[in-house]
């Protein structure tokens, strides 16, 4: 495995450092996402935030707005938090050991092992997709990995391979392999050097390894947002816990169990919001699709135009629902959903 990475590495930034705030940041923007669309991310924060103590002292809402179109936002939230507790609990310096970094805000298994390894020579196997394939193809392992049972299983074997004079570079080796040679769909096998023991090539079984029982229950929710706009400001809210893009910005919202609302008029309840005279633009009922890991929604963008000379009614309005009207300017500068931004850039 170490003689396959030497050649066959990636050049990426958070591999030609031990700092541990480097490596975590990266760490953390990667879960979940591929390299090609974390990296930009990452060049991003780092750039911004050069120190932990420059993260932990950046606003919030500034935070968010870095993280935009990234997905999974409470990683966002759980990073600049974690940041905070380092500067402020641990004196600006990461713990050094996996035990310890265990105790830090949304530090799992993986991102511990991922840190003590890289940044303090620990000898702590970290435990993602690519190696949970890896192992399962070339030891043959049936359990299913995503059942408790199997995580320990895979833990326990990553911990027992890994060499305690390289732990660090094998933990990227074995993960690198799995990405981008031993991948889910049509893996290298006729020119891998793990072929000759590879459980899985030798029983025909590449195919059917890792194996993964538990399957995502994906729920439809059908969304009908209200543009409004006056002049350059436009209504929004702030989405709070409890659903979704917490702490993010979106339009209001009215959620049905379907998009085929035939009444306008049902769209506009409040009478005090069509006391305004909106101009209604339905934007063609053109239906704006967006995929999450446990939801798949549908969304339709209703346009509602004021009149300037009603703007202060509108704001009265907006306040007693609980929204802000805020200008082009402000706009751009809050954390919004990947679905309002192609709303908003006219994406398809």
């Amino acid at each position: 495995m170490l003689d396959w990475y030497g050649p066959n590495k990636r050049d990426l930034p958070w591999r030609n450092t031990n700092d541990p705030y480097i490596i975590w940041l990266s760490e953390v923007i990667l879960q979940q996402t591929r390299v090609a669309q974390g990296l930009p991310y990452f060049e991003k924060f780092l750039q911004n935030y050069p120190k932990v103590q420059d993260l932990a002292q950046a606003p919030d809402e500034e935070v968010m707005r870095l993280w935009q179109g990234l997905g999974y936002y409470s990683r966002a939230r759980n990073l600049h938090q974690c940041a905070k507790d380092i500067v402020e609990i641990h004196g600006g310096e990461f713990p050094g050991s996996y035990k310890e970094l265990l105790k830090l805000k949304g530090v799992g298994s993986y991102t511990a092992a991922a840190i003590s390894s890289f940044a303090f020579g620990e000898a702590a196997a970290v435990v993602d997709g690519n190696v949970f394939r890896v192992l399962s193809r070339y030891f043959g392992i049936e359990t299913d990995i995503a059942s408790p049972a199997g995580k320990r299983e895979f833990e326990t074997l990553a911990n027992q391979i890994i060499p305690i004079s390289a732990p660090g570079e094998f933990n990227q080796s074995i993960m690198e392999f799995g990405s981008l040679q031993c991948k889910p769909k049509n893996p290298n096998c006729l020119d891998c050097p793990l072929m000759e023991g590879c459980f899985a090539f030798n029983k025909e079984m590449v195919d059917q390894l890792p194996f993964k029982a538990k399957k995502i229950k994906v729920k439809e929710r059908f969304f009908t947002y209200l543009h409004i706009t006056s002049g350059n400001e436009t209504v929004i809210r702030q989405r709070t816990a409890g659903d979704i893009w917490q702490g993010l910005h979106d339009f209001p919202l009215i959620e049905s169990n379907d998009l085929d609302l035939e009444n306008l008029q049902l769209l506009l309840l409040d009478p005090e919001l069509n006391s305004l005279d909106p101009t209604v633009n339905l934007n063609s009922g053109k239906i704006f699709k967006h995929l999450l890991t446990h939801q798949r929604i549908f969304a339709k963008f209703i346009s509602l135009e004021i009149e300037r000379i009603h703007r202060a009614n509108l704001l009265i309005w907006a306040e007693k629902q609980g929204y802000l009207l805020v200008n082009d300017s402000e706009l751009e500068n809050l954390g919004k959903p990947r679905l309002i931004l192609k709303f908003l850039n006219g994406e398809k």
